[in-house]
């Protein structure tokens, strides 16, 4: 063996891949097929936990990566290892963003004669993941690792499962020490920027230009591509507001005069502008059913503009008149010259007061729920604790159906960027806490919040040990009904009071159970010791905080756009 080439296991090879690449906190689950990759690992002091499940640790990097903007990395075992992997994988898929799953198999002598805990987790895999890279030759693993982050931050990023049969992460190879190097442009996303067409752009602006009453409709996309500075010099140079999906709040501030809030299932009154608008710039957003209530939005009538990194979501459904493939950072830019190059200066002043009068009377209205005195707690009063409490920079991770929706609508964003995330790619319950562990450890010295249902909380309550042990000082606020309250209030608009079935939880009390695991934990159950025992758990940095608020147990006040009693759906009509 030469003095330029190194002998290693595969699974040591990878490790030495991972450092490279320079990995955040990773999260996995270990057996024996990737030992030699635990040991490298451990002998090049890599940050790397044991996940309480292997979903729940997939959760964790996947909010951490949306802090930071760099590939998450986790690994687990052959068999149910993967298997517990496909949920938060899938969430990273549609949402877009980057993960890097190292997953073990079986070794290749034997593979099909039914060895412990093999199954055919590729096939599995597939569909949950932007590729599935197999390492077959050991002297690849350099390549191949590459390649995996350069899946994972192209184009529209997602998930990749790298995996590592057993003879490969136990063998030894010789490697050529010159193939250790990285690609310092995967190491981030979008590793690479495209621009649209300039002829498209053109057209986009002359619609644009001529718009009396446009909007800007932005997506995740826009936290993807890092276009918030672009995006607010569009906006402000020409007047133009923004409304945003639950995983674009942050394109611009919420508390920007220009910003009109959530659009789609609920609206603060994003809906009506959309549906009296004359000219539509879809940005990084993917136009799915709760951004469109169920695709009742946008008209087809209003002109419509799609700028996206993925070309085929470009014209999915909704019929479009222009469509720009290319970074929504580089698109806004390109499209801003273009508009200004029109000269042309339409007056959008009576459109813009009227905007400004929608703002003044929903928050009039809103105001009586931001500062309710019911017992049990309303939602709007916690979130509207929220609001007045969490630093500018604070971020809120929002578990995924009834914490997301009702933060979506009331919390507001202080700054532009992603502060506040939501788990909306596959609205899986479950994340708020492993989210909220991943994003303090992506953003140490910010102040992390995450909010899930006692429903979310019971099925990643191991996360608590989890986070104690990791030293992840976060608040996870458990919205406390007794019940999985977005399917009970469903059942409550589409059947009636009193046809429940399944969706009651017994009653708990989670402070209680947090203090057990070592951590802080404060009951409240009145409004207004809200504010009180959130700015302590925040300011317990030490150990994680839960904070188990009493919400109301009526399920017809459960949902923020039925804050009816008497309201009622028909069968088939999903209402959120």
């Amino acid at each position: 063996m030469g003095a330029s080439t190194r002998r290693l296991t595969g699974g040591r090879a990878v490790a030495e891949m991972f450092k490279l690449q320079g990995t955040g906190h990773m999260f996995g689950m270990g057996g024996f097929q990737l030992l030699p990759y635990y040991d490298g690992v451990r002998s090049l002091g890599l940050r790397h936990s044991l996940t309480d499940d292997e979903r729940s640790g997939a959760f964790a990097v996947d909010a951490q990566a949306r802090v930071t903007g760099r590939p998450g990395v986790c690994d687990a075992t052959l068999g149910p290892g993967a298997t517990n992997l496909v949920t938060a994988l899938v969430e990273s898929l549609n949402a877009g963003i980057p993960i890097v799953a190292l997953i073990g198999d079986a070794h290749r002598d034997h593979a099909g004669k039914n060895m412990t805990q093999e199954t055919r987790q590729a096939e599995i895999l597939r569909p949950a993941v932007k590729e599935v890279i197999r390492i077959e030759v050991g002297t690849r693993i350099p390549e191949l690792v590459r390649r995996a982050f350069a899946v994972a931050t192209a184009g529209r990023p997602g998930p990749v499962a790298l995996v590592l049969p057993e003879d490969v992460s136990h063998g030894e190879f010789d490697f050529p020490a010159s193939e250790f190097w990285v690609d310092a442009a995967t190491q981030s996303c979008p590793a690479h920027r495209t621009r649209p067409d300039p002829r498209a752009v053109d057209a986009a602006a002359a619609l644009l230009a001529d718009a009396r009453r446009p909007l800007v409709l932005a997506g995740g996309g826009v936290h993807t591509s890092g276009a918030h500075a672009e995006l607010l010099a569009f906006a402000e140079a020409n007047r133009i507001p923004v409304a945003h999906t639950l995983t674009g709040k942050g394109a611009i501030s919420c508390r920007h005069p220009l910003s009109v809030g959530l659009f789609g299932r609920y609206s603060r009154y994003a809906n009506e502008l959309i549906e009296t608008s004359d000219c539509l710039l879809v940005v990084g957003c993917k136009l799915g059913e709760i951004a469109t209530k169920r695709y009742s939005l946008p008209p087809p009538n209003v002109p419509l503009i799609h700028l996206d990194s993925s070309s085929d979501e470009i014209g999915r459904w909704a019929r479009t008149m222009v469509g720009l493939w290319g970074d929504a950072r580089l698109g806004l830019g390109d499209l801003a010259a273009a508009v200004n190059a029109t000269g042309r200066d339409t007056d959008r002043s009576g459109y813009l007061a009227e905007i400004d009068d929608r703002a003044r009377r929903w928050h009039r209205s809103t105001l009586a729920r931001y500062q309710s005195g019911e017992t049990p707690i309303h939602m709007a009063r916690l979130i509207g604790e929220l609001n007045q409490i969490m630093p500018e920079d604070g971020i809120v991770v929002a578990d995924g159906g009834f914490a997301s929706h009702w933060a979506g609508l009331l919390y507001d964003t202080k700054i532009a960027g992603r502060t506040f995330i939501a788990d909306r790619g596959f609205a899986s319950i479950g994340y708020g806490l492993p989210g909220a562990i991943g994003a303090q450890l992506g953003a140490p010295d910010r102040t992390v919040v995450g909010i899930t249902g006692d429903g979310g909380m019971n099925m990643a309550i191991g996360g608590l040990e989890t986070a104690r042990r990791v030293g992840a000082g976060c608040t996870v606020i458990v919205v406390n009904n007794a019940a999985s309250g977005y399917v009970k209030a469903l059942q409550h608009a589409t059947y009636g009071p009193g046809s429940y079935q399944s969706s009651d939880l017994t009653e708990i009390d989670y402070a209680a159970v947090a203090t057990s695991f070592g951590c802080h934990g404060i009951r409240v159950e009145s409004p207004d010791d809200l504010a009180p025992a959130l700015k302590a758990a925040i300011a317990e940095r030490d150990v994680p905080s839960v904070v188990d608020v009493v919400v109301t147990r009526d399920p017809a006040m459960m949902l923020p756009g039925l804050d009816s009693r008497t309201v009622r759906i028909e069968p088939g009509d999903r209402i959120a």
